[in-house]
């Protein structure tokens, strides 16, 4: 079978399982497209482009289901709905239940990423076929899609805050390959009164910072105000909120970066070693 008809299979069960059918195919084969098969080929062949405005989509969807759900919960209520629902590991598992784990096309280049690869694809072509659907058909389709497959998830338990929060950003940050590590960078008040801060951290970028009485209670804030500064639902009330925010999301991406360099550094070293 050549690579044009595999393509057009493809599409097709993406068409069946979205309801939907495409006015113009090629925003759905991008959106389909991981980046190693577009190598050498324009940034728009692949769904890097539809992922990040399928994102923005995506969180404007949940928020205001959210909103209109629960007139009860506040602020911060509603922001770990939102991120709970919107989260990686979240994404990837509708996705996976979808069968988008059969259609997403992939280059040589990305063979042997195991599990991993394939969970962070998942993630990247759910939001890109928000993205897709938003493009071709206006918000109605993509919003249909969202309300479909993702929004009868939505529970008010999501808004419990989480009992050990450095657990949860572990697992967030994790599904990007990242792991966090915590520093204390102060000791504060006499022996008998001690106070700690601790710092967290995504490779060398700082992402937050905690206060507390023990150690232990200082990384658990750290890890608590790095879930808020993630939060793409964040209520950025003055210029430091916004820098805040804005640092978090640049440590991240820098993290990400990092991590990208290293997979494929990985697999230059396993292609010479064959």
């Amino acid at each position: 079978m050549t690579n044009k008809s595999e393509h057009i299979q493809k599409l097709k069960k993406v068409e069946e399982i979205l309801g939907y059918t495409f006015k113009d195919s090629s925003i759905l084969l991008a959106a389909l497209t991981h980046p190693s098969a577009a190598e050498g080929r324009s940034i728009s062949d692949s769904y890097e482009r539809l992922e990040f405005l399928g994102d923005s989509i995506l969180g404007a969807i949940v928020a205001y289901r959210a909103y209109h759900n629960y007139p009860e919960l506040d602020e911060g209520g509603l922001t770990r709905i939102k991120v709970s629902l919107v989260s990686g590991s979240s994404l990837a598992k509708v996705a996976e239940g979808l069968g988008f784990a059969d259609v997403i096309i992939f280059g040589s280049s990305e063979t042997g990423t195991g599990r991993r690869g394939l969970h962070s694809a998942l993630e990247n072509v759910y939001e890109a076929v928000v993205a897709a659907l938003y493009l071709d058909g206006g918000l109605d389709p993509a919003v249909a899609f969202v309300e479909k497959t993702l929004i009868i998830n939505m529970s008010p338990d999501m808004a419990k805050e989480p009992e050990n929060p450095k657990s949860v950003l572990q697992e967030r940050l994790q599904e990007d390959g990242i792991t966090p590590t915590y520093r204390l960078v102060e000791t504060q008040g006499p022996p008998h009164d001690r106070t700690f801060v601790t710092q967290v951290f995504v490779g060398v970028q700082s992402l937050a910072k905690g206060v507390g009485r023990t150690k232990k209670e200082s990384e658990s804030h750290a890890a608590e105000s790095a879930l808020e500064a993630l939060s793409s639902f964040f209520d950025a009330k003055d210029s430091k909120d916004k820098k805040r925010k804005a640092d978090a999301k640049a440590a991240i991406k820098a993290a990400k970066a990092e991590e990208k360099a290293r997979r494929q550094a990985e697999r230059a070293r396993n292609k010479k070693k064959q």
